[in-house]
């Protein structure tokens, strides 16, 4: 949930505390980092008694999981809202890159700072279960991207299946360079660059 979806959800009836302490973990895990941010800040922010905490996660490292697991879903509805309005399977890889360019769009408090999966990924030991979380909503947009491209191209599977990789690593790449610019441009950019690539096919 970004920032302004807080302020929004917040401003009607009072949320539940797993919903706030959700949201507030969030905010200060995307702005801060994972490691920076401790449990006194969530439950201040989300303005709940530490107890709450543990009431709705066992650990920090449910929180976090939760957290990964939250973004997954809030990237998958905007694929998704993207997807809608896609008129074959060309608009349906570019509804992929779209939904990245919608996040980073987002009103960030400190701006946008790439990919929130991958920041908190980096973070995070080796074997950590939150970065194999991360790991299958990468495969999953690679998937996806697969997926509309076997019916761009029903007869040359593999060329299909090796583009999808190809359009993947641009994607992460100018997400990457994105969050390192805090702004969106380079994700526009490489729509530009893979929808002419789709084009040529």
């Amino acid at each position: 949930m970004t920032e302004t979806d807080a302020r929004a959800a917040g401003s009607g009836r009072r949320r539940p505390a797993r919903e706030r302490l959700l949201a507030a973990a969030a905010r200060r895990f995307y702005a801060d980092g994972v490691t920076a941010t401790g449990i006194d800040t969530i439950t201040a922010e989300a303005g709940v008694a530490k107890m709450s905490l543990y009431n709705n996660f066992s650990s920090k490292a449910d929180l976090v999981r939760a957290y990964l697991d939250a973004r997954h879903e809030e990237w998958l509805a905007l694929y998704r809202s993207r997807l809608e309005r896609a008129e074959g399977p060309r608009d349906g890889v570019l509804a992929v890159f779209d939904a990245y360019a919608d996040h980073a769009e987002s009103a960030y408090e400190h701006g946008f700072r790439g990919c929130g999966l991958l920041n908190a990924a980096a973070e995070l030991p080796a074997g950590d279960e939150g970065r194999t979380v991360v790991r299958r909503h990468k495969e999953e947009v690679e998937r996806l991207i697969a997926g509309h491209l076997e019916h761009l191209l029903p007869e040359r599977p593999n060329d299909a299946r090796t583009l999808a990789e190809h359009l993947s690593f641009l994607l992460e790449g100018a997400t990457a360079r994105a969050g390192l610019e805090g702004d969106g441009s380079r994700l526009q950019h490489a729509r530009a660059m893979a929808a002419a690539l789709l084009d040529s096919l």
